[in-house]
């Protein structure tokens, strides 16, 4: 009897304390799922455009279950606005993905590395020591000889088909690992260090836009049941292997008084962990782990990006032929048809920095952002967003909100041309690279890289497609939006003279 009594007691006080603990906030509305997977039967391969279409039933916030995770999808500048201003330090954690973890460098990257006095040392590292001004003038002579090669590569192609996104990859690469480690690696050695490159690289991006049942059930995350982890280790050790014979090689150098003409970013790198091993005052010192993170980062996460973007702006160019030519009228004008753009250049050069703003609204390069965790519930639009929840922010869909863009659809250089458009994060409409403490820390070499190149190939050539074929502007979801079919076009030269192009 008293056992009952007991019993009763137990089960009231529990529902009175789940009663008074629960929030008063309801969950942002979302369609109905099935019991165990929730929504996952329904999610479409175009994650960003599928996302989008529920925003117009449930609104600019709402919620789905994934397996036992909940997701909550963001829609619109007021709620991107909450989730990346007013609760910055609640949403400024990752949501890391279960095989990430299965890097040595996880953990120690400026992109999943839980907000706190680690990763504050990483982005200080990347916007001041790496990403700075100063240090990108000092490495221009490696982007241009970059872009050099790439512009004279076309040329020997003049008049037959090219891949331009392959080729824009293999241009960003080479690009990226040269202002690394140009100074480290030599001739033939570096060519086949770059091939090794692109499959690795390859490889991780695939497994980390992958869908992983571990990271819908993370409770079952230890059992790797897709074998997943297990994959990215291979890749990783590869990884590793590469990054010990280009650090290996940068020791020599040092231990030959190599001089400025030689410096990288490696170089940087290890200056800092040596000074930072020995530092006293350092609480959170810059070490080996964070070297070969950083080099990850910068090579992961600076081609498919820059190189997506510059084959999505050729594509537009030439699906709207009086839009190329008012970018080439201000080339000529600005760079002349005797000579090739410099980097110089690019700030007079009005009109094509407002084509790639205009590319970056209408195909931004993460649609959804790299995914948000808050650390505590919070309020967001009057609904409760539960600690470690998914929060994706669909920079797609804002930046084709009717409500916000007129004809939001269409490829309209001239609507940047006001001076609208800053990178900053600051206006919420229009947040390409993010906003808040986790805006990209690649926004520098971004702007350069791209109105760089794609000055170059607009500049030096006449674009075409070949006879037969059409123009396919569409979409394929990933971590980095990408066309879906590649643009397959002929160069034809349009500067004075074959000297020109080297």
């Amino acid at each position: 009897m008293y056992g009952i009594i007991l019993l009763t007691i137990i089960w009231y006080s529990w529902l009175l304390f789940k009663h008074l603990t629960r929030s008063q906030f309801p969950t942002p509305p979302g369609p109905r799922g099935v019991p165990i997977l929730g929504n996952l039967p329904y999610l479409e391969p175009e994650l960003h455009s599928y996302f989008a279409r529920l925003a117009e039933i449930y609104g600019p916030i709402l919620s789905l279950d994934l397996g036992t995770k909940k997701a909550i999808v963001i829609s619109s500048p007021a709620m991107a606005r909450q989730v990346l201003k007013e609760h910055d330090v609640t949403f400024a954690n990752r949501d890391c993905p279960s095989v990430n973890t299965a890097m040595e460098y996880s953990g120690h990257d400026i992109v999943f590395t839980p907000y706190g006095p680690e990763w504050r040392m990483l982005r200080k590292v990347c916007v001041q020591d790496m990403l700075g001004h100063a240090t990108l003038d000092a490495f221009y002579p490696y982007r241009r000889h970059e872009v050099r090669s790439t512009v004279k590569f076309f040329y020997s192609l003049s008049g037959s088909p090219v891949n331009v996104g392959e080729q824009m990859f293999l241009n960003m690469l080479n690009l990226v690992t040269n202002m690394l480690w140009g100074g480290s690696v030599k001739g033939d050695e570096r060519a086949s260090i770059g091939a090794e490159f692109r499959k690795v690289v390859s490889e991780i991006t695939e497994l980390l836009g992958k869908p992983n049942v571990s990271d819908f059930f993370p409770g079952l995350a230890w059992l790797d049941l897709q074998g997943m982890k297990k994959k990215m280790r291979v890749v990783t050790m590869k990884l590793e292997r590469l990054f010990d014979e280009i650090i290996e090689q940068r020791v020599k150098l040092n231990r030959s008084n190599v001089g400025e003409m030689n410096r990288d970013f490696l170089q940087v790198l290890m200056q800092l962990k040596d000074e930072g091993k020995d530092s006293k005052t350092s609480k959170t010192p810059f070490t080996m782990l964070h070297v070969k993170a950083l080099l990850m980062d910068m090579v992961v996460g600076g081609t498919d990006t820059t190189s997506s973007t510059v084959e999505f702006a050729l594509a537009e160019l030439m699906n709207n032929p009086q839009i190329m030519t008012k970018a080439q009228q201000e080339l000529d004008s600005v760079v002349g048809k005797n000579c090739m753009v410099e980097e110089s250049h690019i700030h007079k050069l009005t009109y094509l920095r407002a084509v790639i703003k205009e590319i970056l609204r209408l195909h931004p390069v993460l649609p959804l952002m790299v995914p948000h965790c808050p650390s505590k519930s919070c309020i967001v639009g009057g609904y409760n967003v539960p600690k470690r929840a998914r929060v994706f922010v669909n920079v797609w869909a804002i930046h084709r909100d009717a409500s916000i863009w007129e004809r939001p659809n269409e490829f309209i250089p001239e609507r940047f041309l006001d001076g609208k458009g800053d990178y900053s994060g600051n206006d919420f409409s229009y947040i390409p690279f993010g906003s808040g403490r986790r805006i990209c820390a690649g926004i520098p070499m971004a702007e350069r890289v791209v109105t760089f190149s794609l000055a170059s190939l607009v500049h030096s050539f006449d674009w075409k497609l070949a006879e037969g074929d059409s123009l396919d502007l569409n979409e394929k979801f990933g971590i980095v939006l990408k066309k879906r079919l590649p643009l397959i076009a002929i160069p034809t030269p349009r500067l004075l003279g074959a000297a020109v192009y080297g």
